[in-house]
């Protein structure tokens, strides 16, 4: 399995943003010293393997974030607004004023725009949208927590407030992961 170099560039802008370039350029001096593959250029269309970006973001969450796990929700939401804000590569996804077309479609496009492996399945039935990844080779929280964020913030730029609820995860041990937005105001 392969993460594609966007989600790289998504947290470099957001690491950036908030501790400034030279925090960065430290962090990745350090990251680099740990793993070679680092020290080349990543573009938005690089290929990372996902051993090496496990390894990229563990060392992101403890080195600004006191290995809290739960920041891979965050980083999913800056993923989100990031992508689908005005001048963002994905902003034309929010154009749709049809939340079913945003649900069904757009949201297992955006799953392939980052990640090489695994299947995303969405569906909105009776104000819920129902999200099931599976498929995957490996089964890392941070790939469901980074998702979970990304879709909730997602559809909140939709311009609906959802409720999130876990029904099958990787934190919890299970094979796949099947979350349920529930739209509070359709």
């Amino acid at each position: 399995m392969n993460v594609k170099g966007t989600v790289f560039a998504t947290g470099k802008n957001a690491i950036i943003t908030v501790f400034g370039e030279e925090k960065w350029k430290e962090f990745m001096k350090k990251l680099a010293a740990k793993e070679k593959f680092f020290s080349n250029v990543i573009m938005p269309v690089t290929l990372i393997p996902e051993e090496k970006f496990a390894l990229f973001l563990k060392g992101l969450i403890d080195e600004f974030f006191n290995g809290d796990e739960m920041q891979y929700i965050t980083f999913g939401k800056v993923a989100a607004n990031f992508a689908l804000s005005p001048g963002g590569p994905y902003h034309t996804h929010l154009l749709s004023k049809n939340i079913t077309y945003f649900a069904e479609t757009v949201i297992p496009k955006l799953w392939t725009t980052y990640f090489d492996e695994g299947t995303l399945t969405a569906k909105l039935e009776n104000n819920i949208v129902y999200i099931n990844i599976y498929g995957l080779s490996v089964k890392r929280v941070y790939i469901e927590y980074i998702f979970a964020g990304y879709a909730q913030k997602g559809i909140k730029m939709f311009g609906k407030k959802v409720v999130e609820k876990c029904i099958r995860g990787f934190s919890k041990g299970d094979n796949d992961i099947y979350y349920q937005y529930e739209i509070q105001d359709l």
